[in-house]
């Protein structure tokens, strides 16, 4: 598939999800050393490796580091924590540009709850799921 948009235009909208939320977690995430990357899609690999059956299921973001309410007082030298989201199935659910840029919000917000620790079991009760 040809993907519906640039990569700079999708990443202008991820950077956008990013500064609709409060300074307060911006900061905290930019302390923290939380890299958020964009993608084109998950590998088969990666999807396998997290239980998914690549035939019918995808991901449109995923956190992957230690969330904060789990770190250790020995938590250091460790990598940056890493929230990837993947362009094309977004773009594949959601070609409308409102519906698009409303569902990016929604999945940025999604991961970034996990580092703070929120389970996709609260997030579901919160309606994020």
């Amino acid at each position: 598939m040809t993907l519906a948009r640039s990569k700079p235009e999708f990443e202008r909208l991820v950077a956008a999800a990013l500064r609709g939320m409060p300074a307060k977690f911006r900061q905290f995430m930019e302390k923290e050393n939380v890299v958020v990357v964009v993608e084109r899609r998950p590998s088969r690999a990666k999807l396998l490796g997290l239980g998914m059956n690549p035939e019918r299921e995808t991901l449109f973001g995923l956190y992957e580091g230690i969330p904060r309410t789990e770190r250790l007082s020995n938590y250091n030298m460790t990598l940056p924590d890493k929230i990837t989201i993947y362009q094309e199935p977004l773009e594949e659910e959601y070609p409308g540009q409102a519906a698009l840029k409303e569902q990016v919000r929604r999945t940025v917000l999604h991961e970034v709850a996990h580092f703070f620790g929120i389970d996709d079991d609260a997030l579901h009760r919160m309606g994020w799921g």
